[in-house]
Formats: structure tokens, sequence, C-alpha cells
């Protein structure tokens, strides 16, 4: 069984990222296309369409559209592969990076912060339930 409270603080520092996400200047990226992107950048390459669907369990389409809007961002590149010309290689960028290391930051903060324990949640709201009705 996991630790709640483990579990409580990582929830927490994936909303406040996500938050932060949304509240920034830039891309507003979908939970597809930002899993797509921290496996592009995360995990060793090189990464081909076919791999990152193989790898996320979604259809080759599917990561076609994730890389056409972090292409539209310059957040990831494709290539032809020289060595074999039916596979694409998927490429990491500058403004790519320059995200990732945003991401990092955004996380750092939000885990320095005490995430709010769910059953204190449950309760509150159970509380507030109550005297509404």
């Amino acid at each position: 069984m996991p630790d709640t409270q483990q579990a409580d603080r990582m929830v927490g520092v994936l909303r406040d990222t996500v938050v932060s996400l949304v509240r920034r200047d830039g891309p507003d990226l979908s939970a597809r296309q930002l899993g797509v992107f921290l496996t592009v950048y995360l995990s060793e390459g090189p990464h081909t369409v076919r791999g990152l669907a193989a790898e996320l369990n979604v259809s080759k389409p599917a990561i076609t559209r994730a890389l056409d809007r972090l292409g539209e961002f310059d957040l990831a590149r494709r290539k032809l592969d020289p060595m074999d010309r039916r596979s694409v290689l998927v490429q990491r960028t500058v403004n790519g990076a320059a995200l990732l290391r945003d991401l990092r930051q955004t996380m750092a903060e939000a885990e320095g912060k005490v995430a709010l324990p769910v059953d204190r949640v449950v309760a509150e709201f159970a509380e507030e339930a109550r005297r509404v009705g």
C-alpha cells in the first residue's frame, strides 16, 4: 500500500506545477503532449514516432498530433532517419530544454510547499457539507 502522505505530496507538486504551466505565457500543452515531451527529454534516444507510440501505448497518429503541436512551439522537431528513410526521428530543441529547466524549477518550488493531506481535505469537505445541508 502506498504511503498516503507521500502520494498527497506528489499530487500537490503535480497540481502546483500544472497550475504554473496554465498561468505562464507560453505553450499550453495537453497531458498527452506533455507526456511525449517528457519522454523525449528524460529518456535516452534516439526517439522515433513508432517507438514513442509503443512506449506510451498510444497510436502513431496520436504521437504525430502531439509532435505537430510540440513542433509549433519549437519544443521538439522531426527529422527523417538518414539510415532508414521510412523512420522519423524526434529531436530535442533549445526551447524544449528551456521548458524542461523551467519545469524542474517549478516542481522544486512546489515541492518546498506543504501539500494539504487528503484526509484533511475530506474532513473539511464533510464539515462544510454538514453546515450547508
